[in-house]
């Protein structure tokens, strides 16, 4: 875009195969990553038993295909989750 600075949310909808498929890393890697990662996914663990103890039911979906890509980490094809929630 010609002006990076410029407020423009819409750039960001279209897939834009211009940009390189490792320029944000989130949490960066090797020697130099982020310091803070492991209390990232200490307090994400966290949250979720949180939400575990209080009656919500995380249930898998036929739309769970299975199988895994490959770039900087490996993620699942595709990922669905149903949340229920139980009444106490």
């Amino acid at each position: 875009h010609a002006d990076p600075k410029e407020f423009i949310p819409e750039r960001f909808l279209a897939e834009d195969q211009s940009h390189h498929p490792l320029a944000m890393i989130t949490f960066g890697g090797g020697h130099r990553a982020c310091i803070g990662q492991e209390l990232a996914w200490f307090e994400l663990k966290a949250a979720i038993v949180r939400l575990m103890q209080r009656g919500i039911i995380f249930e898998d979906t036929p739309e769970n295909t299975g199988g895994y890509e490959e770039q900087v980490t490996c993620f699942p094809k595709a990922l669905a989750v149903l949340v229920r929630f139980e009444q106490s």
